[in-house]
């Protein structure tokens, strides 16, 4: 296995596909990265030299905010919304969908395990 950026990336994969192992970069800044180094974008992590691990090491550090720095921009962002009182932060807050999904039938993976709220019962006459 590969190290990059303080992540194992897997040595099996195309480069491409292994790079999206670290936290903050997709298929595309993948390519970008891979095409930058000037590594065959389909060759596998386990067949790439010494010059080009480290030139997509370089790349990474200095181009991309990638890992824990990106984590904790996230966290501030987010902080930072709920601290001004905007309507996401205020969502946010409340652990419910963020991005104006309805909430009646969906959103269980922000509200959680269902809560069962009883009947109130009919005043008898």
């Amino acid at each position: 296995m590969a190290r990059i950026a303080g992540v194992d990336i897997p040595d099996r994969k195309r480069g491409e596909i292994a790079l999206t192992y670290i936290f903050g970069i997709g298929r595309s800044s993948a390519k970008k990265i891979l095409t930058g180094a000037g590594v065959d974008v389909n060759k596998k992590v386990s067949e790439w030299n010494d010059e080009e691990s480290g030139a997509v090491r370089s790349i990474i550090a200095n181009e991309f905010k990638v890992e824990g720095a990106l984590k904790s921009e996230v966290q501030l962002n987010i902080k930072r919304l709920m601290d001004i009182g905007s309507y996401r932060g205020l969502r946010h807050r409340k652990g419910l969908p963020v991005r104006g999904q309805k909430t009646k039938n969906n959103s269980r993976t922000r509200k959680g395990k269902r809560k069962t709220v009883a009947n109130k019962k009919k005043a008898t006459k």
